[in-house]
């Protein structure tokens, strides 16, 4: 899906069709005050203060209509400059522009005008309002007066806005694809997961989905072993004195949860480092031991606000599909090109494209010195390109402790997740002082790599549900196999038999004997997304053979039991 915010053209045309939206509004309800109507990611929208009007649905369509007359019309959209004074008294009666030109130096200052209506407004906009006809509004919503619990619920229109009919109808379609993917939606339908008004924002997996998220544990096991990584399991809640050292008590205890144990000062962790740093610390380190590939799938808590709470997207509990890699200066290169083939690798298994992102040093606030950050950002570009991967320079957009690769990844809707990270760090290990023992005796400081892949196996798994739409590879799907008997009472044995040599297999299977037609019980098991069908009947049975039907076509292929286990396996051992 295209981002609004980072297209030029498209984000120039947004914002002009949010003033467009916004005259309609005025001529519809002419008591409006407006906030701000910034484009985002996902098109635009404006903040609006109605009184005691509340915009229902059937709302949108009202002020939809008149919009497109004032598309038709064609007014020219014109800059002009004002004094603070002019512009005082222009906004008068409308007391949250009122409050924006207080916060804005004297001098000229720009509002844009078409027709009737007037903003205040920096710019750009596009030359007329007949460019903005192609547009439709989305949702709305309640936003606080600049997001604070504490003041007055505004009312929040969205849409989006593009050059060509073609171009929105497009999207449009994507935007209901997207609906009918909702992890929400299909996690409760599928019974993967539940949420409970008793955890807010702490997801509970259901049966099928502790099924689902074992089986991306065990692959992320399985693909770290290979990799030589080392595994390891820190506490959950530790003292004060170790957030301290981190810094995260100084920097982040607004989103920690405490707890006093024997008169001290607890934390719950909402990171694994702090626990990594102490294993590292624990036994003396040669460089001859270096990398040291230190892997943790470790349970994090973070006070997220209750409004920002999306499903598994956006939770306060979650597992962190951690690494942290202790390296020498000279290893940095080769270990990130390591890593990035790595991760590759392991998008692949999920049909996953992303792109990279290298954020470099801020331009303030950093540690470290100048010539180390200028070393590690050219390893990071170096091993990209090395890696045989383009990226994207995001400049002074590093953490003040070091440089890092974001991997941007496409799900089958063409939605950009941020998901893998490869961070440098030059704070932590000065802050736990640890060191490794070099060739001449000495001690020096390790450099050291956040990493994670996954990113959170709980929106990981969001991911898949909207990327798959439900329907996951058979090696993932937590239902594998359903054996359909085409009579109940003539085939069920061999049903039986069928079904005890897939599950002697390995291979989550089950019977449908319910007296119910063929084809509302091969309907059902397409509802339920289960990839495989086996049906049987006369022939099956008396040749010893199975009928397969995937999930999602209407084809079959007749083969023998064996050939069918056969077939399966490979399938599932390839991970296809």
């Amino acid at each position: 899906m295209v981002d609004f915010k980072e297209d030029a053209k498209l984000s120039v045309l947004n914002h002009s069709c949010a003033h467009m939206m916004a005259q309609a509004v005025k001529r519809l309800y002419p008591q409006a005050k407006f906030w701000v109507g910034p484009v985002v990611s996902e098109g635009f929208y404006y903040d609006i203060d109605l009184g005691d009007d509340v915009i229902k649905d059937e709302d949108l369509t009202k002020i939809e209509k008149e919009m497109k007359k004032i598309a038709k019309d064609g007014k020219r959209i014109v800059r002009e400059e004002i004094s603070k004074t002019d512009a005082l008294a222009l906004f008068a009666d409308d007391p949250y522009k009122l409050e924006l030109i207080e916060d804005l130096k004297d001098g000229s200052i720009t509002t844009y005008r078409q027709g009737e209506f007037v903003d205040l407004c920096r710019g750009p906009h596009v030359e007329s309002v007949k460019l903005c006809k192609n547009f439709k509004l989305t949702k709305h919503s309640g936003a606080y007066f600049k997001g604070d619990a504490n003041n007055k619920m505004l009312q929040r229109i969205y849409g989006v806005c593009f050059e060509t009919k073609e171009a929105l109808e497009e999207h449009l379609h994507l935007l209901e694809e997207a609906k009918k993917r909702d992890h929400k939606k299909l996690g409760r339908e599928m019974g993967l997961f539940m949420m409970s008004e008793y955890a807010p924002g702490m997801p509970f997996f259901l049966p099928d989905g502790m099924i689902l998220r074992n089986l991306l544990e065990q692959f992320w096991y399985e693909e770290h072993t290979k990799e030589d990584y080392v595994f390891i399991k820190t506490p959950i809640m530790m003292s004060r004195e170790l957030w301290e050292t981190s810094g995260h008590w100084q920097n982040y205890s607004e989103n920690m949860y405490t707890s006093a144990v024997d008169e001290r000062e607890f934390a719950i962790k909402p990171m694994n480092c702090p626990g990594s740093l102490l294993v590292f610390k624990n036994g003396l380190h040669s460089y001859k031991d270096l990398p040291m590939r230190m892997g943790e799938l470790g349970q994090v808590h973070r006070h997220e606000a209750s409004g920002a709470l999306n499903g598994l997207f956006r939770v306060r509990t979650f597992t962190q599909d951690d690494a942290h890699i202790y390296m020498r200066e000279d290893q940095i290169e080769s270990e990130v090109i390591s890593l990035i083939r790595f991760i590759d690798r392991f998008y692949a298994i999920f049909n996953l494209t992303y792109e990279i992102e290298l954020s470099t040093r801020p331009q303030d606030k950093y540690i470290g010195s100048l010539e180390v950050w200028e070393k590690s950002e050219a390893a990071l570009a170096a091993a990209c390109e090395h890696a045989g991967k383009t990226y994207k320079v995001n400049p002074g957009d590093g953490a003040f402790y070091g440089p890092k690769l974001d991997f941007h990844i496409k799900d089958s809707l063409g939605r950009v997740w941020q998901c893998g990270t490869i961070q440098l760090d030059m704070n932590l290990p000065e802050r736990f002082d640890i060191t490794y023992v070099d060739k001449d005796g000495s001690r020096v400081r390790p450099i050291m790599v956040h990493r994670v892949i996954f990113g959170s196996i709980e929106r990981f798994i969001g991911i898949l549900i909207e990327h798959y739409a439900g329907h996951f590879p058979l090696w993932l799907s937590p239902k594998q196999v359903v054996v359909v008997p085409v009579h109940h009472e003539r085939h069920l044995e061999y049903a039986k038999q069928v079904n005890e040599a897939l599950t002697a297999n390995g291979f989550r299977s089950r019977v449908d004997a319910r007296n119910e037609k063929l084809g509302y019980r091969i309907r059902e098991a397409q509802m339920q997304k289960i990839p495989v069908e086996i049906v049987v009947g006369d022939g099956e049975a008396q040749d010893q053979t199975v009928t397969i039907r995937r999930a999602m076509s209407k084809d079959s292929v007749t083969v023998s039991l064996n050939e069918c286990i056969a077939l399966l396996r490979q399938e599932v051992e390839e991970k296809r």
